[in-house]
């Protein structure tokens, strides 16, 4: 009996921290370099208005990740094999949209580790890029990775969110007025509303969490209550996140204090934060971008590598490791050679992964409806088939109306 309790009490530690993890690598995956400076360059051009543009990222935030996170646990495959198991040939071109996608990203967050650690202790960024990816790339070869990257992750994220505060309460932001324009907005953009989905569930992130919990055996419609209370915090979490770095810029910019986000050296989130703090403040911000892109690199880097297995399904664990190290380099190779503004290159990764994003969901909403099978016999939820239907069609129709304007954002 007591042998019985205490291995009981172990499975539910141990499910604790499986749930814990797969949390926070979706939180810090989307909270990256990309997310701080979307957030401050929309609201620099928004103002109070690109609150509503977090709060409908959120609605959709969370009914994509309720649907992804589920299908993958109670179909126990990795995403780009489910794509396959249910229509030949489409994790193929899944996985090499999400690898893309994922590569895109881990440049920008190389650069945005780069200029954190400028902001910081004043390092040239190709330096500080480059220290970073070798750093990412010793947790990887290390034989405890896993248990670093769910400490890095847990640790770093709160970091961010504590640090985040600190600067809400010395900015002093009109809250009365972006509360308002929150639920009725004076501007609605479906360009910064796409690229900020892109930024938190777009992409690689969204499946993030789920290929954590499928990692650690966190499957089955016996964990299903669980796995979507994960989904649920990770949004919580990355919601939470992006409002208070919203309403801290916002008391910047409602200040007085002109933003530069057009020219070549432009990092509007540093300039907020500085006007905010002065020299504290620009340090805050280089370390709680630093935390942002360490992790983002790991995040993008484990998550893209996990879509490899239709081109090979034998992989082991050890090979994966070794293809995420590769990944890391060539995003470092590229970041250390190409010419595109780090601002430019952020904003146009979660753009672009706003446009990934509708495939995806596609897939895993017909699976919802059409392929039991797959899940174990499972009866899917209408309410979340419905709403993934609705978040998918106006996915589909913002990546439309805005493909144009997110390329743009390269120039």
């Amino acid at each position: 009996m007591e042998n019985r309790t205490s291995s009981t009490k172990t499975f539910v530690k141990n499910r604790r921290a499986s749930l814990i993890s797969a949390i926070f690598l979706m939180a810090t995956s989307a909270i990256g370099p990309g997310f701080i400076t979307q957030t401050a360059t929309f609201t620099v051009t928004l103002g109070s208005a690109f609150g509503f543009g977090i709060l409908a990222s959120i609605i959709i935030d969370f009914v994509v990740q309720q649907n992804i996170w589920r299908v993958v646990s109670l179909t126990k495959m990795y995403s780009s094999d489910i794509a396959n198991a249910t229509i030949p040939y489409s994790g193929y071109v899944l996985a090499i949209l999400v690898i893309f996608g994922g590569l895109v990203f881990n440049i920008g967050n190389i650069a945005g580790a780069g200029l954190g650690l400028n902001a910081l202790v004043g390092l040239d960024p190709k330096w500080g890029g480059a220290i970073s990816a070798f750093m990412a790339i010793y947790i990887f070869s290390s034989h405890k990775a896993s248990h670093f990257i769910d400490r890095l992750m847990i640790g770093f994220g709160l970091l961010m969110i504590g640090l985040t505060l600190f600067v809400l309460f010395a900015a002093h932001p009109p809250i009365g007025q972006a509360f308002t324009e929150t639920l009725f907005p004076s501007n609605i953009d479906f360009a910064s509303i796409t690229t900020i989905v892109g930024g938190t569930v777009g992409g690689y992130i969204s499946y993030a969490g789920a290929h954590r919990l499928l990692d650690k055996k966190m499957v089955g419609v016996e964990n299903i209550k669980y796995v979507s209370s994960a989904a649920t915090r990770g949004i919580i979490v990355v919601g939470v996140m992006r409002y208070i770095l919203f309403l801290a810029i916002l008391g910047v910019v409602a200040s007085g204090v002109t933003i530069d986000i057009s020219s070549y050296a432009a990092n509007p989130a540093s300039q907020a934060f500085q006007a905010a703090l002065g020299q504290l403040g620009l340090r805050i911000f280089g370390l709680i971008l630093w935390a942002a892109a360490l992790t983002s690199i790991i995040g993008a880097a484990y998550t893209s590598m996990t879509f490899i297995t239709p081109f090979k399904p034998s992989i082991t664990i050890r090979q994966r490791q070794i293809a995420t190290i590769i990944f890391i380099i060539c995003s470092l190779a590229i970041y250390l050679i190409m010419g595109t503004a780090p601002v430019s290159l952020l904003v146009f990764a979660g753009g672009f992964n706003g446009l990934v994003l509708p495939l995806g969901l596609t897939i895993f909403i017909f699976i919802g409806w059409k392929r039991a099978d797959l899940m174990s016999g499972y009866y899917y939820p209408r309410w979340l088939l419905w709403s993934g239907f609705i978040v998918c069609a106006i996915t589909w129709y913002m990546g439309a109306m805005s493909i144009v304007t997110i390329f743009n954002y390269l120039r």
